[in-house]
Parts: structure tokens; C-alpha cells; sequence
């Protein structure tokens, strides 16, 4: 069962133009369920991608994972701006013979950690930072030019190309393999036990929780009368906050204990098991041999 859609309405009753009633701002606990709801459209929306018939899909979990591992380290060692530029547009090709989004794909990779990256490296571009030839004089001091110069740029370009290339290759991986067999393929590389396991229950049990957070605020709302103020709004919110904070720490106690009674009443071993098995074909071996050789071609051309 799901909330009646105007129950989910962030302004209830008021007339689209805005002469009748009196609007609102959100609040944070409303923003805050939104953000996690996008999270868990995202992750739905991952699992129907894997299960696609793109390039990457089709390949074997176990080669996905030690071709996309080997290009990681390879890309770390390149010290080459239009090497690590031709690395990504290779990324883009892949996405698009996945059958991805470009769109999609080009926002998930740059609208978070490389923008942010970009931030953290700017003042190295500065003279006072990484000295050399100053393109963008910005001040002077006593009589020299000092500014952004040729040599920052440079080096805040190889860490933006870097780490865009990186998240572009881990995203193309995570896209295109469904979670459990992806768990699957590191515990077949010899992951240890442990480590599969916490990273599994983690992503299973986070989108749970998020959904008992999101039903507990869905209560909340339908049964709270609209009108107060908005500093008693705020403050009723974080009492809201605080209490389903508790709450929820209970719930997922309980959860814990009565998920480790019901694996271990089934024998569970650790392994992450699927219903199809692992095997390798040609498309497999052709994969590995090209993803070996580009990466051969980019460090070669890097020395």
C-alpha cells in the first residue's frame, strides 16, 4: 500500500497561481525524505539497467571487476592530461554501448566529485601554491605578478581528468552489475567473508531503513494538523527528528537480531550465492584482451 498522492503534495489545497491560500517553505525533514526517496529511484533504477542487454552487461561479473580494478591503477599512473581525456571519452563509448543514458551518465559522474574536486584543487592553481608562469595576474607582491598560473592548471587538470575517468569507470560498473552478483564476483577473487558480508547487508538494509524512516514520517504528516507557525514547524520537526532517530536506532537493533536468527536457521555460510553461475566466454576473453591492451597503449604512450 502506498500514500494517496496529495497526501505526498508539498502544499496541500493551494491554487497553482498563488492568490489563494498561503505558501510555505518546505521543511528540512520533508527535503531530507525526498533526497532518500531519489536514492532509492536511483538504486531501482540501477538494478533495470543490469538487467539490460548492453555490451557490459553481457560480460562476466568476475571480468568486469578485474578489467575495471586494472584500469583504476592504470589511470592513477598516468600523468598525461589528453591520455586521461582520450581514457574518458573511452568510458562514455562503453556507457553508450551499455545501452546507459549519456545524459544520465555525464550528470552521475560530474555532478558531485569532480565539481567538488575542482573546488578543493583551486587554490592550487594559485602562484603562492604551485609557482610558475602566471597566465591570470590577480595581485601583485612587492612588484611581481601573482595570480593563477600555468603549471596549477595543469596539475588541477590531471586531478580533475583523474578522478573523473575513475568515478566514470566505477560508475559504469556498479550500473551495469546486478548488486548480489557483483558481491558474488568478490567473493570468487577471494574477498574475505566478513567484508562481503557487511558490504551487503549494508546496501540491502540501508534502503529498508530509509523506507521505515519515510513511513514514519507519512504517519506523522496524516495525522498532524497544519497552521502553526513556522518556528514552531521548525522546532516540531527536530523533536520529530530526534525522536524517530531513537526509533529507528530500536527498530534497526531488533532487525539485526532477528535477521542473524533467520540466516543462521538457513545455514548461512557468507558466500553471496545466485541463481545463474559464473561462466567465461568469448566476449569475455575479447573484453580482458582489449581492456589489457588500451591499458598497455596508455602507459606506453605516457612514458
Amino acid at each position: 500500500m502506498t500514500a494517496p498522492a496529495w497526501l505526498l503534495e508539498p502544499e496541500v489545497g493551494l491554487c497553482p497561481c498563488g492568490c489563494i491560500g498561503r505558501r510555505r517553505k518546505g521543511s528540512f525533514v520533508g527535503k531530507t525524505l525526498a533526497g532518500a526517496s531519489g536514492v532509492l529511484r536511483q538504486a531501482i533504477f540501477s538494478e533495470d539497467v543490469a538487467a539490460g542487454r548492453g555490451l557490459l552487461q553481457r560480460l562476466d561479473p568476475r571480468v568486469k571487476l578485474v578489467s575495471m580494478v586494472g584500469l583504476l591503477i592504470v589511470v592513477a599512473l598516468v600523468h598525461s592530461l589528453p591520455l586521461l581525456a582520450g581514457a574518458y571519452v573511452a568510458t562514455v563509448a562503453l556507457a553508450v554501448a551499455s545501452g546507459l543514458s549519456l545524459g544520465f551518465f555525464i550528470k552521475r559522474v560530474w555532478l558531485f566529485i569532480p565539481i567538488f574536486t575542482g573546488i578543493v584543487v583551486l587554490p592550487a592553481t594559485l602562484s603562492v601554491v604551485t609557482p610558475g608562469n602566471v597566465l591570470l595576474p590577480l595581485w601583485t607582491w612587492h612588484g611581481h605578478a601573482e595570480g593563477i598560473t600555468e603549471q596549477g592548471l595543469h596539475g588541477a587538470g590531471l586531478i580533475i581528468a583523474r578522478v573523473a575517468t575513475s568515478i566514470s569507470l566505477v560508475v559504469l560498473l556498479t550500473l551495469t552489475t546486478p548488486w548480489v552478483r557483483l558481491l558474488a564476483a568478490l567473493r570468487a577473487l577471494g574477498v574475505p567473508k566478513i567484508f562481503v558480508l557487511i558490504i551487503g547487508m549494508a546496501y540491502r538494509y540501508l534502503f529498508l531503513l530509509l523506507d521505515a524512516v519515510d513511513d514514519m514520517y507519512t504517519a506523522r504528516k496524516a495525522r498532524t494538523l497544519t497552521g502553526d507557525g513556522g518556528r514552531r514547524s521548525t522546532a516540531a520537526g527536530r523533536a520529530f527528528v530526534a525522536a524517530g532517530a531513537g526509533t529507528l536506532f530500536g527498530k534497526a537493533h531488533q532487525l539485526s537480531e532477528e535477521v542473524h536468527q533467520a540466516m543462521t536457521a538457513r545455514a548461512y555460510t557468507g558466500n553471496a550465492s545466485t541463481l545463474a553461475g559464473f561462466s567465461l566466454r568469448r566476449v569475455d576473453v575479447v573484453f580482458v584482451v582489449a581492456a589489457a591492451a588500451f591499458a598497455a597503449a596508455l602507459l606506453l604512450a605516457d612514458r
